[in-house]
């Protein structure tokens, strides 16, 4: 088995903004496989700046390939057989922490590489099915936002995502207010992501001034580790809460087991290159699975590398149809992305004719 890395910087069309910051580019490490039998696999390492727990761990090329060959949290990887239907399930429990970027982009890469039917087996990776994509309106002006909003709609999207926590709380509430007026819950679904923008001590207050508007979840209204103020609003938030950051470094079954115990969210908002790679993250949805929790998958700004991976492991997780729109529209963000065998058709992502 050979492995390349190389390193890759795409260009954002337009600044991507949150609560927390800006992004005009964003790096990313290509991991490419090889195997004595000549077949190729790829996955990519494409952790967020102030996000990700290894944010800056693979700035040196000679330090990653040492991580990959020496670190033991990896090294179970290796020994296990990928044509396996039960491999990927049963990793997890803080393998690969804390490298969850890196352990992504290997998980793909090696499924990839052998062609495992936990991905490649579904309708969606047969090119018989597409994923329904919710449409994202980044933070901008509040005329920004708007024009966003219509665009996606004129698209044909029929479940909108706003990104909230730069405008003021007034205009924000406008914009929304705005929608809902034109578009019943029937017609548009409306979900909001926060990135933790709310104080502990406001949040409720919002959360109920949005209720009549028939929203379908927000995501991280407060910022994560508050615990207490996170499984209060849980419990006493008019609108569904679904955790995003708050799983970021959890990685032990028995982590995760007592997060969703403790804090009971409705949603768990789902990142493998954040929350622990694929075997990670089929763990999330497992646990979430058994309390009644419910769940979805969403890029993290990844290329289309990434977001094919992500895709694919969707596909697996939530099979064999998907009705509940997943975050994977994010494939026309950047203006260099890598051409993979995936594209959107209106509102759902496809992957492109394969041969059988």
């Amino acid at each position: 088995m050979q492995i390349e890395l190389n390193k890759r910087t795409l260009h954002f069309r337009k600044p991507a903004r949150t609560s927390r910051g800006q992004y005009t580019e964003h790096h990313l490490l290509k991991v490419t496989m090889y195997d004595e039998q000549g077949r190729i696999g790829v996955g990519e390492c494409a952790p967020l700046p102030d996000l990700s727990p290894d944010a800056h761990a693979y700035d040196d090329l000679s330090q990653v390939a040492r991580l990959i060959e020496e670190a033991p949290l990896l090294s179970p990887l290796w020994g296990e057989d990928p044509t396996c239907a039960e491999a990927l399930p049963q990793r997890g429990s803080g393998e690969g922490a804390p490298y969850p970027a890196l352990l992504f982009a290997l998980e793909s890469a090696l499924y990839d590489l052998r062609q495992s039917p936990i991905l490649y087996d579904t309708p969606f990776a047969r090119s018989r099915e597409g994923i329904p994509t919710n449409g994202l309106v980044w933070m901008d002006t509040y005329d920004g936002m708007l024009r966003q909003a219509k665009q996606k709609i004129l698209a044909g999207f029929r479940c909108i995502k706003f990104k909230i926590g730069a405008l003021d709380w007034d205009d924000e509430l406008r914009l929304i207010s705005l929608l809902r007026s034109r578009f019943s819950p029937d017609t548009l679904q409306i979900r909001l992501d926060a990135n933790g923008a709310f104080a502990p001590d406001e949040a409720l207050s919002r959360l109920r001034e949005l209720a009549p508007l028939g929203i379908h979840s927000i995501e991280q209204p407060v910022r994560q580790y508050l615990w207490d103020d996170t499984a209060r609003l849980c419990r006493e938030s008019p609108i569904p809460i679904a955790l995003d950051e708050e799983l970021i470094g959890v990685y032990r079954l028995s982590d995760k087991q007592k997060l969703l115990d403790d804090l009971r969210p409705q949603y768990v908002v789902i990142k493998p290159t954040l929350h622990g790679g694929m075997s990670g993250a089929l763990e999330w949805v497992s646990e979430s699975r058994k309390r009644g929790i419910g769940s979805w998958m969403t890029s993290a700004l990844e290329s289309n590398i990434g977001l094919r991976n992500v895709a694919l492991l969707a596909a697996a997780a939530y099979g064999p149809r998907i009705r509940f729109p997943q975050g994977l529209g994010t494939g026309l963000l950047f203006t260099d992305n890598i051409p993979m065998d995936i594209e959107l058709r209106r509102t759902q992502l496809w992957r492109c004719e394969v041969d059988e």
